[in-house]
């Protein structure tokens, strides 16, 4: 399936919410006339013709009429019968669906897949040139219908905007960036975009239908990844990342859920709602001190609503995915959104192998580098990234990410001398007694780098 857009990821609710508010007539039937699928229409009675009750149900009905003798679930004659009894009824009203199911000529499982089909068909069917085939998912911005494009005969997936948007110009630049935002794109490893239009009242845009599932839904299903899952995984993204970046693209909305796995293993990055230019500086001053971007994952930049957002904030969203892919935990939790970025922006995250003690040492150092709170820590790029990912593969050392001993042994150094420097200029003496070697600044430093010697010493022999 194709992810829906602009979903926070745990927690999130699935109640699915279609894009239409108002129902729509799905072909020219009217109360004993013929519906388009050459039989008579169902009809609704308790209610006076033109009434917005009437013209839903009936529409409802048309099209399970219609599907149920297309996918060949019953025949023309058995669907006519229920239609018969359902007009002739005492107590007019009565579901065909229903009538359907007591008559023994659908079982309720062909009746509820046939219902997300009816769905979709009511919200989608005026985009020529496709047939919608059911219902994907729905986000705060949009829902995404698979649908079987006539003239390639191919499978699509198809993202209609909500008709509450529809007349704002706002929302409706937003959804056609997305589509410029995908076109630009050819990798892959990135989901491809077909075309943007206008069918009546929807926009709507149509992209690859990727037939798989989510990192985020493969998460849920068996806890975490195996460090080799996720890199390799990781790895697939961060090649799109790279191709985006070269682009002139930031994502800026790199999570789970947007992270498609077809049947074939192939990873594919998804939904560039968020997408931007990287030079686009007026849309960068337009959105400045906003926090666009999925909480869970958000780069600390973000959460300032910073002006200057570039590719780092994509690896850091990537990072916090590698995170939650081999801990099956997201880096920061809170009560609620606001804590939540808080969080990213001073507060370090549990390191992945105290709570995967499988892990290796070089996929955490590789993460904790991308998750970095300030930029110029982290990877400046996706090639470098990608360059440490392949050696933490292969179970070599990550290169840029890892610090060496002596690096570390400088550190302690210079903290020893800072320590040394900040005491006090002047120290009382007892001169009651002869003064101890030790007590001079020298013999103390020298003292102090013979037990750091030791001590690495002692690390080099483990290792």
């Amino acid at each position: 399936m194709t992810p829906p857009s602009n979903t926070p990821d745990p927690g999130d609710s699935d109640k699915l919410r279609m894009p239409d508010d108002e129902p729509r007539r799905a072909g020219t039937a009217t109360s004993g006339g013929t519906s388009g699928a050459g039989m008579p229409s169902p009809v609704s009675g308790g209610s006076k013709a033109g009434s917005k009750a009437a013209r839903t149900t009936q529409d409802t009905d048309t099209i399970l009429a219609r599907l149920v003798v297309e996918q060949g679930f019953a025949t023309m004659e058995e669907v006519q019968e229920c239609i018969r009894k359902q007009r002739d009824a005492a107590e007019p009203g009565g579901s065909l669906a229903q009538l359907l199911v007591n008559s023994d000529f659908i079982t309720k499982r062909q009746l509820d897949r046939l219902r997300a089909q009816v769905e979709a068909e009511r919200s989608g069917q005026h985009i020529p040139g496709y047939t919608i085939l059911g219902k994907l998912g729905a986000g705060a911005m949009a829902t995404v219908f698979k649908a079987r494009q006539m003239s390639l005969d191919r499978l699509v997936a198809i993202k209609i905007l909500p008709r509450k948007y529809s007349s704002d110009p706002q929302f409706i630049e937003r959804f056609n960036a997305e589509g410029r935002s995908a076109a630009q794109l050819n990798h892959p490893n990135i989901v491809q975009a077909y075309d943007v239009g206008k069918a009546g009242e929807f926009h709507y845009f149509v992209m690859e239908y990727v037939e798989g599932s989510s990192v985020y839904e493969e998460i849920v299903r068996k806890k975490r990844y195996t460090e080799k899952e996720a890199v390799e995984t990781i790895i697939q993204v961060a090649e799109a990342l790279d191709h985006a970046h070269t682009k002139g693209l930031i994502h800026r909305d790199v999570k789970p859920k947007n992270i498609m796995i077809s049947k074939e293993g192939v990873v594919k990055l998804a939904d560039m709602g968020l997408a931007r230019a990287i030079t686009d500086r007026e849309a960068a001053e337009a959105e400045a001190g906003k926090a666009f971007g999925t909480p869970y994952y958000i780069s600390p930049e973000q959460v300032r609503g910073e002006v200057d957002v570039g590719p780092q904030a994509d690896i850091y969203a990537l990072g916090c995915t590698l995170y939650h892919m081999v801990t099956g935990k997201v880096p920061f939790e809170g009560k609620d959104p606001s804590e939540v970025m808080r969080k990213h922006l001073k507060t370090p995250p549990v390191a992945p192998d105290a709570i995967n003690a499988k892990l290796t040492s070089g996929v955490c150092e590789v993460i904790e580098k991308m998750m970095a709170k300030r930029r110029a820590d982290r990877y400046q790029n996706c090639a470098d990234m990608l360059s440490d990912l392949h050696s933490v593969l292969k179970g070599e050392t990550p290169a840029i990410a890892h610090k060496p001993i002596a690096g570390a042994a400088q550190e302690a150094i210079s903290e020893v001398l800072m320590e040394v420097e900040s005491r006090p200029a002047e120290i009382a003496i007892d001169k009651t007694r002869a003064p101890s070697p030790f007590s001079h600044v020298a013999v103390q430093f020298v003292v102090i780098m013979l037990i750091i010697s030791v001590i690495l010493n002692f690390v080099l022999l483990v290792l």
